[in-house]
């Protein structure tokens, strides 16, 4: 079944719609973000957990965040219609950040966040495909763009919901969140009339439906594949919300001259900024590549990143390994660099892992193909979770080598799979058989 697409005018040359869902995003990755800068420290501080069990809490939730949307993909793809699984999703999130501001609450509120999630996630990332006509290579750079918002979103939360929390008390922090969220929705609605057109009632005919033939089921097992690989790269990627904030809080320099000493839940907003400023070169790089017939393939531009966010944890592991060693605290400004050079490897896979999932979706599954992607952050931070365990019980440098070892398997598993199944990202037909591909 053919959606139409919006017509008018384009805004920064790619459809008016795009700026929507980047806005939307940003709003509600500032409230996730925002309650994730300062997840970690209330529970420690304020609720007065064990380090352990505030990883596993902090992992367990954090993994739902990411399950619920493979059940509200399959919802809004069969059922609800992005649109609506977008606004009850959103509508969830935002009661459940303003009910973090009861400690009583805080289970019900962490499990609220994460079923709203799940409907709201895969729904908007999933309309952004949509925007575009078969063979618009602006669809690849979309993604980038997209997550440009994502973590502009990120960047503001800690500055704002983090220095709130950690100033006048973590609820305050909590109940910003909240508002972020209902801006977002906010936004969403006001922007609804340039986003792709759907069946009212949000389901499709059972005769346009595709049916789940030998393509689409071979389409998803290599998702599936690519999606567990990227699981063992979570494992160590989600550190960067669990352990190592709890390092910064007691491994780092934070002084900054005699007077002022940098929050802690600042540093958080360095990996968002570092997106901000690599963004668009990495993309005028790559634009350029693919008009000279030189571009990379996306799995092997993954593999890449997965290399680079290995090296630096390997790096940050000697570095604290040494300074543990002589009794110091680790430079405010080793920390800097070493969320740019994460945050580089970053942006060579993870949002270049959405677009591919989004590009080889089968018509009639796209949002269900989204949230297998976001499916590997489920397992993943259950494994960022479980390792997060470790903190207090090895040394920290040793913590963080052993995190470079997963994220430089992941690399090697991406990089064997690239080689064997070929240039994924130029077929974009549903029957192109895709596993075994060369």
């Amino acid at each position: 079944m053919n959606i139409a697409i919006p017509a008018g005018k384009n805004w920064f040359g790619h459809p008016r719609g795009l700026t929507v869902l980047f806005l939307t995003e940003m709003w509600e990755m500032f409230s996730f973000y925002g309650m994730r800068a300062i997840l970690v420290y209330y529970m420690t501080k304020h609720l007065v957990m064990d380090q352990g069990y505030a990883s596993l809490v902090y992992g367990t939730y954090a993994a739902f965040a990411y399950f619920t949307p493979v059940a509200g993909g399959w919802v809004a793809d069969r059922w609800l219609g992005k649109r609506n699984a977008v606004i009850i999703g959103g509508s969830t999130m935002a009661l459940g950040h303003f009910l973090m501001t009861f400690e009583p609450a805080f289970f019900a509120a962490l499990v609220l966040i994460a079923l709203g999630n799940g409907l709201f996630l895969p729904s908007l990332a999933s309309q952004i495909e949509g925007l575009y006509r078969d063979g618009d290579e602006r669809s690849k750079t979309a993604y980038n763009i997209y997550y440009v918002g994502i973590n502009l979103g990120g960047f503001m939360a800690p500055l704002v919901c983090g220095t709130l929390g950690e100033v006048y008390g973590w609820h305050y922090g909590f109940a910003a969140a909240g508002v972020g969220m209902l801006v977002s929705l906010v936004i969403y609605l006001g922007g609804a009339r340039y986003l792709p057109a759907e069946p009212r009632r949000g389901v499709l005919p059972a005769s346009a439906r595709r049916p789940v033939d030998r393509a689409v089921r071979e389409r998803f097992a290599l998702l599936i594949t690519i999606a567990a690989i990227v699981v063992v790269f979570r494992g160590a990627y989600e550190q960067n919300g669990n352990t190592l904030p709890l390092w910064i809080d007691t491994g780092v320099d934070r002084q900054l001259g005699d007077a002022w000493t940098i929050p802690m839940t600042w540093f958080q907003s360095i990996n968002s900024l570092a997106v901000f400023a690599f963004t668009p070169l990495l993309v005028a790089y790559w634009v350029r590549k693919a008009k000279r017939g030189t571009e990379t393939p996306l799995l092997r531009r993954m593999a890449f990143g997965a290399a680079i966010v290995a090296a630096s944890f390997i790096v940050l592991g000697v570095l604290a390994a040494w300074h543990d060693s002589h009794g110091l605290r680790v430079s405010w400004v080793w920390v800097f660099a070493w969320f740019v050079v994460f945050t580089i490897g970053e942006l060579h896979i993870l949002p270049v892992g959405l677009a591919l999932f989004g590009r080889l979706a089968p018509e009639g599954f796209r949002a269900t193909s989204i949230a297998t992607w976001f499916f590997a952050g489920f397992f993943g931070n259950l494994l960022a979770g479980g390792l997060g365990t470790l903190w207090s019980r090895m040394g920290h440098g040793g913590f963080f080598v052993l995190m470079g070892c997963f994220a430089g398997a992941s690399a090697l598993l991406l990089r064997a799979l690239g080689t064997r199944v070929g240039d994924l990202d130029r077929h974009r037909d549903p029957a192109y058989k895709v596993v075994g591909a060369r």
